[in-house]
């Protein structure tokens, strides 16, 4: 976190040598920085893989997995990795201990439950209900939660040019929401209230996350909520599916949930870390309508999902009102500081 508000300024700080480098030589010709491809790469690559969890998630529901086993076989995947870097940031760096206070270390794990097991879990069960384009249409607006919490209950400013493409983006969703109800309307409302539940919780928690990776780290704070959220998805899976289950599964199931675990969960948050060191946060949040586009490729593909004229219609709504919405929110942000 420091490194990245240190970063406008260095930005600032360079660009202002640059020009003032040019007023003093001015027959030394100026080239504009090169666009980091490796930067880039590395934010459209954790785009790319995040983008694949629902379609592991289906395949799985496919072969008889309960939304409990699927999403504990992505825990037992990722828990190792997130306690593997637990124990090596606290071996590196041990003054990092004095900060892990039994308060500080319950808050994480509170807050680590709401964002990495509550709104997991609603969204795994709401694929069940929904498709994977569908969902991940519906997730991709959790932005607007973001601001409308931040407003309600955290004392931010409220942008009402921020209202329009939230409208755009929502009346997407009712384009293809409406398609479904006419073809397919079997638990479609269940479903989407679920995943709206999903994106509204992960909402709340980038707000109290923020609170708690300012005092802890983010790294601390991400493998003590991953590692605890992580717990009682396996443990709830024992409770309800029941141990004898996991001996029955076949070597294909297992397949999908290493993928789910490493491609859909660790190695995409790796990749998204990276290009955020390189590229910086804006540019590689600009990278995130990769994912849908992704994802509806491959759940047509692979998944044989429907993609009509209205999923067309929806799909760009939903996109270009997440688009401006962002370009808006960047443009206050930058003229507020």
């Amino acid at each position: 976190m420091p490194a990245l508000a240190f970063e406008p300024m260095a930005g600032a700080f360079i660009a202002g040598a640059k020009q003032k480098t040019a007023m003093t030589a001015p027959n030394i010709q100026s080239h504009p920085p090169a666009i980091d491809m490796v930067g880039y790469g590395f934010a459209i690559g954790g785009a790319a893989l995040f983008s694949t969890k629902g379609i592991f998630i289906k395949l799985a529901f496919a072969q008889g997995v309960s939304t409990e086993a699927t999403l504990a076989l992505r825990m037992l995947v990722a828990l190792p990795v997130y306690l593997i870097i637990l124990v090596s940031l606290l071996r590196r760096n041990p003054a990092l201990r004095s900060l892990l206070t039994p308060r500080r270390v319950l808050a994480s794990m509170a807050v680590g439950i709401l964002g990495y097991y509550i709104s997991s879990y609603l969204d795994f069960a709401g694929l069940a209900f929904v498709s994977a384009q569908y969902e991940r249409l519906v997730l991709f607006t959790y932005p607007f939660f973001v601001l409308l919490f931040g407003v309600w209950f955290f004392g931010d400013r409220m942008n009402w040019k921020l209202l329009a493409p939230m409208l755009i983006s929502y009346g997407g969703l009712m384009v293809i929401f409406a398609w479904n109800l006419a073809v397919q309307p079997d638990g479609l409302l269940l479903g989407t209230i679920l995943v709206l539940g999903s994106a509204l919780t992960f909402a709340f928690y980038q707000h109290l996350a923020r609170v708690q990776m300012l005092i802890i780290g983010s790294g601390l704070f991400t493998c003590i909520g991953m590692s605890t959220a992580a717990f009682l998805a396996i443990c709830q899976s024992l409770v309800v599916d029941g141990p004898a289950t996991y001996a029955q599964f076949t070597p294909y199931i297992w397949f999908l949930g290493l993928m789910l675990g490493i491609f859909g969960t660790v190695l995409p948050s790796f990749l998204l870390n990276a290009g955020i060191t390189r590229i910086g946060a804006r540019a590689t949040s600009a990278t995130a309508s990769f994912g849908p586009i992704i994802t509806i490729v491959l759940a047509v593909l692979i998944l044989g999902e429907d993609f009509t004229l209205f999923h067309a219609i929806g799909t760009t709504l939903v996109l270009f009102g997440s688009w401006l919405f962002a370009r808006i929110e960047s443009r206050g942000r930058a003229s507020a500081g």
